[in-house]
C-alpha cells in the first residue's frame, strides 16, 4: 500500500526511520507510521492513501461532517481501535522533485489571502474608511475556530447604517441569503471567515470572500496566527485558478490554459470590480433587481428593497424555477446550486463551465419571463407542520451560560433571551411572548439556515412578528434543534454549532440521518433526509421537557409520526389578509418600533453598543515572580483557548494522570493532566478565563 503525508512541516517516521512528506512510499502490514504534532507554521496535515477509504457514500460524497454525524466512518471522528478498509487503486505516477516543489505551498504564522469584494460593501453597509480598515488589519485567529468557521481578532466597522430594520438591532443584520465558502461574515462586529462546514444561509453581511484558488489556506489557520486580506480582481482570481488547475493536472506552469468556459455575447453588460454588478430599476412590476458578486463562482441576486416582504420571496421563486428548467434542458451549463434566501437567489456556478458575465447573460434573459405580479394569485403547495416545542428548555439555557462564560458576559440578552425578546418587542410578560410563538404559524422561506434543512421562516400575520437582534458576537455552541428568533424570522437549528438566533425552547429533528423508511421516516420529503419544504408552515405545541426528549428519541425511529396538515398559499388571498387588518397590523408595528428604539436607548445608557472581545490575560507581576522562583511542576497551556472548567482547587492532593481542567479551543476541548502525583500549589486561571499556548496554569508541588 502507498501513503503520502503533506501540509503543514512534521516530522513524519515509518518503524522509526525518518520519511520524507510530499512524496509516496510504500508500506507493508504491521509496520507503524508516526506522525509528528505541528510546531507553528501551519495548522494541519493531510494523510492520502492509495485508492482512498473504502466508506459509503453519503449525498454523493465520502467525507465526514462530524457535527452532523454522517459521511465517512460513522459519521463521526476516528478513534483507537477502528478499522478502516482501503479501495483498491490503480498504478502510481511518481512526480519528479521540480513538480513536487512547484506544487507544494509555503507555511507560515502570518497569511496573505486573496479575496474579491463583495456581496456586501460600501457604501451600502459599510463606509469606504471600514472596506480600508479591513485590507489594512493583521487579523489575529481566534481560539474558537474550525471548519465551520475561522473567527478574527481585530478593530470593529463604523457602519453606514445605524441597525439592520427587521433583520435586526445591529447593522450587520440583513434578511437572510445565502452564504459562499470562504465568505467573511461579520456576525455583529466579529468577522468569520466561513468554512467547508459553515452554514448555508444567514442573516450577516459578507464584504468579501475567499477567491477558491486561496480557499486551502482556511485550513492552515491556528489561533494566534495572522491574516490579512488582499482585494483582487475577477480576472487574476480566475487567472490564479487557472494556474492552479495547471500544476494539479501536471502541466507546465505558467503555460497558457485554454478557458473552454460558455462565454458571454458581445453585447453583454460589462461588470465593474465591484461588490454590485448590476442595478436593474424597478419596471412595470414595481421591483428593482441587484446582481452581487459573491466570490468568484457565486452570483447573488436581490430583489426589491431591504424590507421583509413575501411577493420577493415569490419572484425569488419564478426566477429560480426558470433557471431550473433552462439547467436541466442544457440550456444553462456550469450551474451547481441555486439556493433561495429571503429577498435573494444565490447561483452558485463553475467558472470553468460559464464565465461570470455569460451567466449574468442568462439571468437577464430568464428575469422578463420570472417576475412574479404583486396582483396575481400565485398559488404554491403548503403543507402545515405541527412540532413539538419544549419553551425555554434547559439545553438552550445551558448554551447561554456557555456563552455568558466564554464569549460575552455583558450581553443585553442574557441571561435570559426570552426576556430580551419581551423587552425589545414591548409585551407585557413571558407569557405574552409565549402565546405569540404557539398562535403564529411561519411560512417557509428557506432551507438550510444554520445548517442541514433548518428553515428560516416567518410568520403569515405580521402581529406575530416578533423582532429580535443576533448575537453580537454569535454563540460557539447551539444545541441540536433549539429554536430561535433572529430579526423577524424563526429558525429551527438542525444541528449542534454555533448560532445567532434568540432562544424560545427546543424541538424535534429536522434532519433523518439514515433515511430508513423502513422505521416511518416517510415525514421526510420524498425520501430525502430533510423534514420541510419551501413554503411549509410550521406550527408549534407545547410539550413538556420530558415528553420532547421521548419524541427526540422516538420520532427519528419512526415510532411516532408528526401531525402534517396538506394545502397551499395564496398571494391574493394572502394579500386581501393584510388590506383587511392594515390598522391592526400598523398599531402593532408602531408598539413595537418604540420597544426597539427605547432598547437601543437603553444599550447606549449603559454602554452596552460594543461587543467586547476577551483576550487572554497577561501574567500578573506576582505570578512571573512566582515562576522564577518554584521549584515543581509547572502546566501550561498546549493550545489557545478558553479554560472551560477547573477541576481542582489550591492545596488538593492530585495523582499522576490525573484531570486538572480542561481548555476548549477549536470546538475541541483539550484536557490538562497531572504528569505526577504531588499538591496543587497555585492555580493561575480560573473558568471562563482567555489563554494563550504556554501559558502556565497550574503549579504542582
Amino acid at each position: 500500500m502507498h501513503l503520502a503525508v503533506c501540509g503543514a512541516p512534521v516530522e513524519v517516521n515509518l518503524d522509526g526511520v525518518s520519511i520524507p512528506t510530499w512524496q509516496a512510499f510504500h508500506v507493508e502490514a504491521g509496520q507503524i507510521l508516526k506522525i509528528g504534532r505541528v510546531a507553528n507554521e501551519g495548522c494541519r496535515v493531510y494523510l492520502a492513501v492509495a485508492g482512498g477509504l473504502d466508506v459509503p457514500d453519503y449525498l454523493g460524497s465520502k467525507s465526514t461532517f462530524t457535527l452532523g454525524q454522517f459521511g465517512g466512518h460513522g459519521g463521526r471522528v476516528l478513534r483507537a481501535g477502528d478499522v478502516l478498509h482501503v479501495a483498491p487503486s490503480s498504478p502510481l505516477q511518481a512526480l519528479s522533485p521540480a513538480q513536487i516543489e512547484a506544487i507544494k505551498p509555503s507555511y507560515a504564522m502570518h497569511w496573505d489571502i486573496a479575496v474579491l469584494e463583495g456581496p456586501h460593501g460600501a457604501p451600502d453597509f459599510f463606509t469606504p474608511d471600514d472596506m480600508q480598515m479591513l485590507w489594512n488589519t493583521q487579523w489575529e485567529v481566534h481560539y474558537n475556530s474550525s471548519r465551520t468557521g475561522v473567527r478574527l481578532i481585530g478593530p470593529k466597522p463604523t457602519w453606514a447604517r445605524s441597525d439592520g430594520g427587521e433583520a435586526g438591532l445591529h447593522p450587520s443584520n440583513i434578511h437572510d441569503n445565502a452564504y459562499a465558502i470562504g465568505a467573511i461574515d461579520f456576525t455583529g462586529d466579529m468577522p468569520v471567515i466561513l468554512g467547508p462546514d459553515g452554514p448555508s444561509l444567514g442573516g450577516f453581511v459578507c464584504p468579501a470572500t475567499v477567491i477558491r484558488a486561496e480557499l486551502w489556506k482556511l485550513g492552515q489557520l491556528a489561533p494566534g496566527h495572522t491574516v490579512r486580506f488582499v482585494p483582487v480582481s475577477m480576472e487574476t482570481a480566475n487567472t490564479m485558478a487557472q494556474h492552479q488547475n495547471a500544476l494539479l493536472k501536471g502541466l507546465t506552469p505558467g503555460k497558457e490554459i485554454p478557458c473552454l468556459a460558455t462565454k458571454a455575447s458581445a453585447d453583454a453588460p460589462q461588470l465593474p470590480n465591484a461588490p454590485v454588478l448590476l442595478h436593474l430599476p424597478a419596471q412595470a412590476d414595481g421591483v428593482d433587481v441587484v446582481m452581487r458578486r459573491s466570490g468568484d463562482c457565486n452570483l447573488l441576486i436581490e430583489f426589491g428593497p431591504l424590507q421583509l416582504d413575501l411577493v420577493m420571496r415569490f419572484h425569488v421563486h419564478a426566477l429560480m424555477t426558470q433557471l431550473q428548467v433552462w439547467r436541466e434542458q442544457g440550456r444553462l451549463p456550469g450551474i451547481i446550486d441555486l439556493t433561495p434566501g429571503i429577498r435573494s437567489l444565490q447561483v452558485h456556478f463553475d467558472p470553468d463551465a460559464i464565465d461570470l458575465r455569460a451567466l449574468v447573460e442568462r439571468v437577464l434573459a430568464a428575469q422578463p419571463g420570472s417576475t412574479a405580479s404583486s396582483d396575481a394569485d400565485i398559488k404554491v403547495p403548503s403543507r402545515t407542520v405541527w412540532l413539538p416545542l419544549s419553551w425555554d428548555d434547559a439545553s438552550t439555557r445551558l448554551a447561554i451560560e456557555k456563552y455568558m462564560q466564554s464569549v460575552r458576559a455583558d450581553a443585553p440578552w442574557c441571561p435570559s433571551n426570552i426576556e430580551f425578546i419581551r423587552r425589545i418587542n414591548g409585551l407585557g410578560d413571558w407569557q405574552a411572548v409565549h402565546d405569540v410563538v404557539f398562535k403564529a404559524s411561519y411560512l417557509v422561506l428557506g432551507l438550510g439556515d444554520v445548517y442541514l434543512g433548518a428553515p428560516v421562516a416567518t410568520p403569515i400575520d405580521p402581529r406575530h412578528r416578533l423582532v429580535t437582534t443576533k448575537y453580537n458576537p454569535a454563540r460557539t455552541w447551539t444545541p441540536e434543534n433549539a429554536v430561535g428568533i433572529g430579526g423577524a424570522y424563526m429558525c429551527v437549528y438542525g444541528m449542534e454549532g454555533p448560532g445567532g438566533y434568540q432562544f424560545v425552547g427546543r424541538t424535534v429533528q429536522m434532519w433523518n440521518r439514515w433515511r430508513d423508511e423502513r422505521n416511518g421516516a416517510k415525514d421526510f420529503a420524498a425520501g430525502k433526509p430533510w423534514l420541510l419544504r419551501f413554503f411549509d408552515q410550521i406550527r408549534f405545541y407545547p410539550v413538556s421537557a420530558e415528553e420532547l426528549a421521548q419524541w427526540r428519541t422516538d420520532f427519528p425511529a419512526g415510532r411516532v409520526k408528526l401531525r402534517v396538515e396538506e394545502g397551499e398559499f395564496s398571494l391574493a388571498a394572502y394579500q386581501a389578509f393584510l388590506s383587511d387588518n392594515s390598522a391592526s397590523i400598523s398599531t402593532f408595528k408602531q408598539t413595537q418600533q418604540d420597544a426597539f428604539e427605547a432598547e437601543r436607548e437603553r444599550w447606549a445608557a449603559a454602554g452596552l453598543m460594543e461587543s467586547a472581545t476577551q483576550e487572554p490575560a497577561s501574567d500578573t507581576e506576582e505570578h512571573t515572580a512566582l515562576l522564577h522562583t518554584f521549584e515543581g511542576e509547572v502546566i501550561t497551556s498546549q493550545v489557545s483557548g478558553s479554560i472551560w472548567t477547573v477541576l481542582v482547587s489550591e492545596g488538593e492532593h492530585v495523582q499522576a494522570g490525573q484531570t486538572l481542567l480542561v481548555v476548549e479551543s477549536m470546538k475541541m476541548e483539550v484536557t490538562l493532566l497531572a504528569p505526577s502525583s504531588g499538591q496543587v500549589h497555585k492555580l493561575l486561571c480560573q473558568a471562563g478565563q482567555a489563554v494563550q499556548a504556554g501559558q502556565p496554569l497550574v503549579l504542582i508541588k
